[in-house]
């Protein structure tokens, strides 16, 4: 993680228009600029970046960046906490430390064969904080996080989705929370996932991250069962929408790089080599564990195996340049 942190500004840099970023300069899960310091500082100890970033969030109501940037620090706290046990000592009622303990707590017992237990001994402390942040609906999403796991009933988590909705409508992380428990509560209701993520994007703003929803409800799909034929035209039209996100940033932006990410995978799994070449290229530098992570412990490699594989195929169906086998690597960045 640390190697991300001193090598981003320049690898960003380098890439304002990514060409062929070569594998050395390839960053797993690399921070952007507001959040970099605040691990920075928390790796020595030091909680008062990660709490100025968090109330800036809170305070400008930026509750997409609140959300990956609590689940981010979440995950650096489950393996080195002592800056957020200083928090928490000097400022217990501090809402963005009790956000990131809230959050911690779920990803703890999230991995446990006795999961469902524990999160349903969890879940009313989860509620519980989440009953005093105000308008702020990220504690929400990890009390929806937290009621998937135990296993809630219907009733118990269309409450908490309620709550969520209610302060924010459009909310990516709540609704991706709704559109796992659907998923995981109805495994072959395909057609309810992909209807549920096509009306929260249609009904969202066009600035809104939820119109990714689709390409999640997608990616459910196509990993789950062989999705693909029955609902071919839905899961590429997803696809498609998701594509036109894609093209209102600039290339190499680390805020869309988990949708290009995502979004790369799901066209390799429609067959859509051509149009995966692209996102692969506008990823830049910056790929997410999320959805290289599945089925391998090493995501980079699978990224960089799968970006190997599309640019020999585009060579070979390149005039004038016939084909040459696998493609050759550079040399390839550890993580």
């Amino acid at each position: 993680m640390l190697r991300a942190f001193l090598r981003t500004t320049a690898a960003r840099a380098r890439s304002r228009t990514p060409r062929s970023v070569p594998d050395d300069d390839v960053l797993l899960d690399a921070p952007d600029d507001r959040l970099a310091p605040a691990l920075v500082a928390a790796a020595r100890g030091d909680c008062a970046p990660a709490a100025g970033l968090l109330s800036t969030t809170r305070e400008r109501a930026e509750w997409e960046h609140r959300d990956r940037y609590a689940t981010r620090l979440a995950a650096f706290a489950r393996s080195r906490a002592e800056w957020l046990d200083t928090w928490r000592a000097t400022a217990p009622d501090d809402p963005d430390a009790l956000l990131i303990a809230a959050r911690l707590a779920v990803h703890r017992r999230w991995d446990s064969p006795a999961r469902a237990e524990l999160l349903r001994q969890l879940v009313p402390a989860v509620v519980g904080a989440a009953e005093t942040s105000g308008p702020d609906p990220v504690p929400w999403r990890t009390a929806l996080d937290a009621a998937r796991g135990a296993r809630a009933g219907h009733a118990e988590f269309e409450r908490l989705w309620a709550e969520a909705v209610r302060r924010s409508a459009h909310h990516y992380g709540c609704h991706v929370a709704a559109l796992q428990y659907l998923a995981a509560s109805s495994p072959g209701a395909h057609g309810e996932c992909l209807d549920f993520a096509e009306t929260a994007a249609q009904d969202a703003p066009e600035d809104a991250l939820v119109r990714a929803l689709p390409l999640r409800a997608a990616f459910t799909c196509l990993t789950s069962t062989a999705a693909v034929r029955t609902h071919r035209r839905r899961l590429n039209a997803a696809a498609d929408r998701a594509i036109a996100l894609s093209a209102a940033h600039p290339a190499a932006d680390p805020w869309t790089a988990e949708l290009r990410n995502l979004l790369a995978y799901v066209l390799l799994l429609l067959g859509r080599r051509q149009d995966a070449a692209e996102q692969l290229r506008l990823t830049g530098p910056y790929v997410t564990s999320f959805p290289w992570e599945r089925d391998t412990d090493d995501p980079l490699g699978h990224f960089l195996q799968a970006r190997a594989d599309v640019r020999a195929e585009a060579r070979a169906r390149a005039p004038g340049h016939p084909p040459r086998g696998r493609a050759e690597r550079s040399a390839p960045g550890d993580h």
